[in-house]
């Protein structure tokens, strides 16, 4: 089921936007013509394989490659001297900022291997096998140190310190002994510690979620050729040509201008592919031996070397009045990095009390480095995480003040002309009407079954512009070609291609979008942060605006009349001097006659896209409990989400539900678990369980339209927010089947089984 509510009033007609057409893609995905990063292949190119550490912490005494090189059928072999340094610097990658310094170190160690699967030596060789015969030939001595995986645990000060020039920063003194933790970082309002003792009623709790993998099927994947003249393309799997281009660069002390990066399709990302891990590798390969390198990841490799989210502690406490009009909050956040800094605490901090008016809090946040792989942006990197630990102690808080969960948010919630914790005031925001939604569904007034519960919980993400690139070619026959530089990872083709279309007025089908290479079109930021239907999609719709301003101005020298004597509609210009006596002229008929009127019919635009419309998201979850197994049969889910305006509602709605199964996976089964010795023991779809298809119920998505009016048709991000509830929603739900709460994520059956055992007696 999907609905469709509160269209913006007074909004014109539209023909193509807000349908739901064939996807342009579809076609060669469900044939298996699309070719994806591992099926790119170039003639002569050699296999490139990657050593990785055994280790989770260890210093690197020595790498000796002789053996390996000796190897017939080897043609390079390379380690971190291979590498240049590379200086300290922040680079906003668009979902999170990362350090290239920690960056060019995490695709390939130097003095430390900070994690088992660190990479630590490559080669290249004629064929796989003789690939994995290298590697087994590399002798690296290690000196092992301790380790600790454990965020609480790194935090200590008596722990293994990862980076002896690590330093807190944001502390109210500056710390002289070096320390895991980052960086801290707070926010703040008003006076919570006279709030809380003024409060009617005090909430406290503890939550704990475990690192998490994006699951993406498709592994990392890429070609890299090195030509003689020093110029070098790649050919890969990612959110970012553009995004690879840079890191490639900076990784080896190369020119931008000097890398060619074309987008492959992508088997999915999530945010887990905004980052390098391959393709600085393979180009160092290639160069060495002088031929092309193909690099795939194992699954095995994806899980152990390349960036889950974080695992955290999460504290909050709550002070309310008993009518629930909520006063005072403190959250405090501890967030796992991984072996290098940047966990997503920033963003969970300044998410964790975003739906709520609260006039007085205290948020706290840790970003700490441990022995684990450097975590990468995983869909609103660091929103669900804080929206467990809130949204659960809020269900607590209802269940306290004998509350309603729906009516306590509505009391609570942020409106137009809010300040948000974060700072800026809220405008043309659907917060309001995503809970009106839920609370009015039937599915929110259906009844429930013996060891079955129900669970809310509410989401928000920011949503982001940025840089995007557009152009819009007209070709002789009247078709028209809509080329970006955004890699396609939810729809954007289409939605690209829809909003070109509506624009010029006519049919869909005369529309081709495509995706370019870094050198053919100008720079665009990387797909993520639900930014691409309202960056990039702005881009082309002022790109197409330009074209029909074009083909007006042609209709008037074809005419001979005055620019403002030919208006465009129905994809056709019109004279509208009453002294000619003419026929529209159709888009085809002066694509036919643009040698005459000016030559090829195109429009590029490039900008920076401001005014994204943050986004708001209410689930109910119905589950049930088994008593005996303790396992949790999700049964019914229903997710409302403002989304400004579905473009394609089809696309939105795969959105939504993509984000919820995701969310269930981590709330109920996903966990990256280690053994004493720091090695990932379940790295592999076998024993790291992700939802499939009959672990689900049907996802029912309402979609809720409150039109963002810096967008030409309102849209806002929607690929974020689906994720952020359902980590609370389905914890609350077995709260309500089995009457304790449990804080600590995945909710499995064995920790299920525990809490039954221990309240049954």
């Amino acid at each position: 089921m999907s609905d469709v509510l509160d269209k913006p009033a007074g909004s014109p007609a539209l023909k193509i936007v807000g349908s739901r057409p064939i996807r342009p893609d579809g076609a060669d995905k469900v044939t298996g013509r699309a070719a994806f990063g591992a099926d790119f292949n170039m003639p002569g190119q050699l296999v490139g394989r990657v050593l990785r550490s055994p280790h989770a912490h260890a210093r690197i005494v020595s790498i000796d490659t002789r053996k390996a090189r000796a190897l017939p059928g080897v043609k390079a072999v390379i380690t971190g001297a291979d590498f240049p340094d590379v200086a300290s610097e922040m680079h906003d990658g668009g979902e999170s900022a990362s350090n290239l310094r920690d960056l060019a170190m995490n695709v390939m160690a130097r003095t430390k291997a900070l994690y088992n699967g660190h990479a630590v030596a490559a080669v290249a060789a004629v064929s796989a096998a003789v690939a994995e015969a290298a590697l087994a030939l590399i002798e690296v001595t290690y000196e092992v140190l301790p380790h600790v995986i454990d965020v609480e645990a790194a935090m200590a000060p008596d722990a293994p310190v990862l980076h002896p020039h690590m330093f807190t920063e944001g502390l109210d003194a500056k710390p002289t002994t070096p320390s895991n933790i980052a960086k801290r970082n707070r926010l703040g309002r008003g006076d919570p510690d006279q709030a809380f003792a003024e409060a009617d009623v005090v909430f406290e709790g503890r939550y704990t979620t475990q690192a998490v993998h994006q699951g993406y099927i498709e592994p990392h994947a890429c070609v890299a050729s090195w030509a003689e003249d020093g110029q070098c393309e790649v050919w890969s799997s990612s959110q970012g040509q553009f995004m690879v281009r840079t890191y490639c660069a900076k990784v080896l002390g190369l020119e931008t201008s000097s890398i060619r990066v074309t987008p492959a399709e992508i088997g999915g990302g999530f945010g887990g592919k905004t980052t390098v891990y391959l393709e600085p590798l393979a180009l160092a390969l290639s160069r060495q031996s002088g031929h092309p390198v193909k690099m795939v990841m194992t699954r095995d490799e994806v899980f152990r070397a390349t960036g889950p989210t974080s695992g955290a502690v999460i504290l909050v406490k709550f002070g309310a009045r008993s009518d629930g009009t909520i006063i005072a909050a403190d959250v405090e956040l501890k967030c796992q990095a991984g072996a290098f800094a940047g966990s997503p605490v920033g963003a969970a901090s300044m998410t964790a009390l975003a739906c709520y008016d609260i006039a007085n809090f205290s948020i706290t946040g840790w970003d700490v480095v441990t022995n684990s792989p450097k975590v990468a942006a995983y869909r609103a990197p660091g929103a669900p995480i804080a929206a467990f630990g809130v949204e659960s102690a809020l269900d607590d808080l209802a269940h306290k003040l004998e509350m309603d969960p729906i009516a306590l948010r509505e009391k609570n919630a942020v409106r137009d002309g809010v300040k948000a914790a974060y700072g800026p005031k809220f405008t043309n925001i659907g917060f309001l009407e995503t809970l009106a939604a839920i609370r009015d569904s039937d599915h929110y007034s259906a009844p429930l079954g013996r060891n079955q519960g129900r669970g809310v919980a509410a989401g928000f993400w920011f949503n982001v512009g940025g840089e995007s690139t557009a152009a819009v070619h007209v070709g002789e026959d009247g078709s028209v070609a809509v080329v970006t530089g955004s890699p396609d990872i939810g729809g954007s083709r289409a939605s690209m291609a829809m909003m070109a279309a509506e624009t010029l007025e006519i049919p869909l089908d005369r529309v081709r979008p495509r995706i370019a290479d870094t050198a053919s079109i100008g720079f665009s930021m990387l797909t993520g942060g639900s930014r691409t239907t309202f960056a990039t999609g702005m881009a082309v719709v002022q790109a197409a605006e330009k074209v029909v301003a074009d083909l007006k101005r042609r209709a008037a020298l074809i005419w001979e009349v005055a620019e403002d004597q030919v208006d465009w509609a129905g994809g056709a210009a019109h004279c509208l001097d009453p002294g000619k006596d003419v026929g529209p002229l159709t888009l085809g008929d002066i694509a036919a006659k643009a040698a005459t009127t000016g030559g090829p019919i195109t429009a590029q635009v490039s900008l920076n896209a401001q005014g994204a419309g943050p986004g708001f998201g209410v689930h109910v979850c119905d589950v049930e409990v088994d008593p005996e197994t303790g396992h949790v049969t999700v049964l019914r889910y229903t997710a409302a989400q403002d989304v400004g305006k579905a473009i394609h509602p089809a696309y939105v709605e795969g959105q939504v539900q993509g984000g919820v199964a995701q969310g269930v996976g981590w709330a109920l089964n996903e966990e990256y678990i280690f053994d004493g010795e720091g090695r990932m023991e379940n790295a592999g779809f076998l024993d790291y369980r992700v939802p499939v298809a009959s672990d689900l119920p049907m996802i029912d998505a309402i979609l809720v339209e409150v039109a963002n009016p810096r967008h030409p048709f309102g849209a806002k991000g929607v690929g974020e927010v689906p994720i952020v509830p359902p980590l609370a929603a389905v914890a609350n739900a077995v709260r309500g089947a089995i009457g304790v709460r449990m804080t600590d994520l995945p909710l499995s059956p064995p920790k299920i089984r525990a809490v039954l055992d221990a309240r049954d007696g």
